[in-house]
């Protein structure tokens, strides 16, 4: 364990950092902000993260139907998922160019939608569908090797917003007709994921409906990291 006493670490920054059982004790957190897969934290002797996540379902009830094992409650989910995309797009073309501007080093607009292209591929097609058709070229998925630019994934493509808004289109639709016809049952199935060195390697004994839910998370917070930058650039430009 790295112990670290008495350091001036104001304006650090973790990112995509492993914080599990890390203790503050007599610290000094002011203005600070935590992003990220939080259970069990507890502050000064209360646990929190149960009033986090009740206050998260109160601001975006979509969270509770994206939990629901049933197909009617996860087929309104996608939708709702798929408009709020929808609006924010409307969003990006009444000021041309914002859709390419990045904050903090985070992805920009149009990566945010490609990683979701390359999420849809993976996440649903592979995994709730058990397809081994390639990826769509112009998804972004992870860094990390085979998978950087496996499987038909192109990182020197450089799609206009209207393109990646067509394809997203299309695989809402798929996503949606499918949870028309799904039951329960397939859904508590285990995911029919093929037998190869494709991404996700982690998701073989999973089931369906947790494959899937990867998909509705991944568009929820995705478009919650897209939203707040948005806002932050908007913001910029406002001063």
């Amino acid at each position: 364990m790295t112990r670290y006493v008495d350091e001036d670490m104001s304006g650090a920054e973790f990112r995509e950092c492993d914080l599990t059982g890390a203790r503050w004790i007599g610290v000094v957190m002011q203005d600070a902000v935590i992003d990220g897969l939080v259970t069990n934290l507890v502050v000064n002797g209360v646990e929190v993260s149960g009033y986090v996540e009740a206050e998260l379902d109160r601001r975006y009830p979509v969270r509770e139907l994206i939990r629901s094992d049933e197909p009617r409650e996860l087929h309104e989910a996608a939708r709702q998922l798929h408009a709020g995309w929808g609006a924010t797009v409307e969003r990006m073309r009444r000021t041309p160019g914002i859709e390419r501007r990045s904050v903090n080093d985070e992805w920009s607009a149009v990566q945010t939608m490609r990683h979701l292209v390359f999420v849809h591929d993976s996440w649903f097609r592979r995994c709730c569908l058990g397809s081994t058709e390639l990826f769509t070229p112009m998804g972004i998925g992870p860094d990390v090797e085979p998978y950087r630019e496996g499987h038909g994934i192109d990182r020197s493509l450089d799609p206009a917003l209207d393109e990646i808004v067509r394809v997203r289109d299309a695989q809402a639709a798929e996503l949606e007709a499918w949870l028309e016809e799904v039951t329960p049952e397939q859904l508590a199935a285990p995911a029919p994921v093929p037998e190869d060195d494709v991404w996700p390697p982690y998701a073989r004994g999973r089931s369906v409906g947790r494959c899937l839910r990867t998909v509705l998370n991944e568009t929820f917070e995705h478009h919650g990291f897209c939203v707040r930058d948005l806002a932050l650039i908007e913001a910029q430009d406002a001063e």
